[in-house]
């Protein structure tokens, strides 16, 4: 029996089935909770746009809920975790395990496996689903929560230079000769004093003449406080399209491939590409955290129940979740400074927290 990996079949798909339950229980209670809550304080906001309605809010709760599922799922394995093992400790099952001559490992390795292919769900979910509900979500916020153009590569709120000239957009979509402006705003400085703002709905670059085209402006003018209409206009012959799809790139919106190729762009133009390299390598890691859990939480599942320190055990394999959730943003963080390189911002937390829990397992059970 001690040189098999798992137990015994029967044991096994019990005790797979039982994780894998509580963990769906765990995630859907917290993703109804948590979504209900910020419908709460977000709706305000969707309604607040002229002609918006139910379907406006159930559209939110379908862009907003992946980010919530996506977010909390490791959560959920390791609260799914503690409360499997806690009740079969609580049971006598684990007793029972050991007595037949199982070890630790192979008490756990059934509940490795589920949450290896729940890693494996994470995955695919964050690249298929979550990145395009990112993407769309943030487009629709940035209208206001209007009529935004379906593009699964828009960018929001770009601000360019223009020699003394700011320019602002808050929709960006498209790529290189297809780039797409939408809710322009040019403001024109003389002696970093800001004489106009010309403000357009929309705006396109135009490959053949060179420079940018705005439909539909208007032009305030700040020092006599008077609006004309200007109608179709040209401006930024020195920016390139580049300089809005490159100048705002969010690793959340993006799938691997598409942060890959923004990254190749980054470097190709001479750009720093660090916390984006540290968030694709994160896109792999994050996901594997599930794989974790088990092994963080697996304190709670031996030593005597009746001895009254179940409780405690429990509350020292959530602290170990926690903790490398918070080393994992720490990480992160010093990734996105430079202080740590982008593989390391990644993997050391996961391995570090590998580590200690398997010699935390080692050290009092095997």
């Amino acid at each position: 029996m001690m040189l098999q990996f798992f137990p015994s079949k029967r044991v096994a798909l019990y005790m797979g089935r039982l994780f894998l339950v509580r963990t769906i229980a765990v995630l859907a209670l917290l993703v109804v909770v948590l979504q209900t809550l910020d419908l709460l304080g977000e709706s305000s906001d969707v309604l607040a746009y002229p002609g918006n309605g139910d379907a406006q809010l159930w559209h939110y709760v379908m862009l907003r809920a992946p980010q919530i599922i996506a977010r909390f799922l490791p959560f959920s394995v390791l609260l799914g975790t503690l409360i499997t093992l806690a009740t079969l400790n609580q049971n006598s099952e684990i007793i029972s395990m050991k007595a037949a001559g199982l070890s630790a490992h192979q008490i756990l390795a059934p509940l490795i496996v589920v949450a290896f292919g729940i890693s494996v769900f994470s995955f695919v979910f964050n690249e298929r689903i979550v990145a395009r509900a990112s993407a769309s979500l943030d487009a629709w916020q940035a209208v206001e929560y209007g009529p935004a153009p379906p593009s699964s590569s828009v960018k929001t709120n770009i601000w360019v230079r223009d020699g003394n000239d700011l320019v602002t957009a808050a929709i960006v979509a498209g790529r290189s000769s297809s780039t797409q402006l939408r809710r322009v705003e040019i403001f024109n400085r003389v002696n970093n004093s800001l004489v106009h703002i010309i403000q357009a709905p929309r705006g396109h670059y135009d490959a053949k003449g060179g420079g940018w085209v705005l439909q539909g402006a208007r032009d305030f003018d700040v020092v006599r406080g008077t609006t004309r209409s200007l109608g179709t206009v040209r401006f930024g012959h020195n920016i390139r399209p580049d300089q809005f799809t490159l100048a705002k790139v969010d690793a959340n919106g993006l799938a691997i491939g598409a942060l890959g190729s923004a990254i190749a762009d980054l470097k190709d133009a001479g750009r720093p590409t660090a916390a984006l390299e540290g968030s694709l390598w994160h896109k792999i890691s994050g996901p594997l955290s599930a794989l974790l859990m088990p092994l963080l939480g697996s304190v709670a599942a031996f030593g005597l129940a009746r001895s009254g320190r179940l409780f405690i055990r429990a509350v020292i394999g959530m602290s170990l979740g926690f903790a490398y959730f918070v080393a994992d943003n720490f990480a992160l963080a010093m990734g996105n400074l430079g202080a740590y390189p982008p593989i390391m911002a990644a993997w050391a937390p996961f391995l570090l927290f590998l580590l200690v829990g398997e010699t935390v397992l080692v050290r009092t059970e095997e």
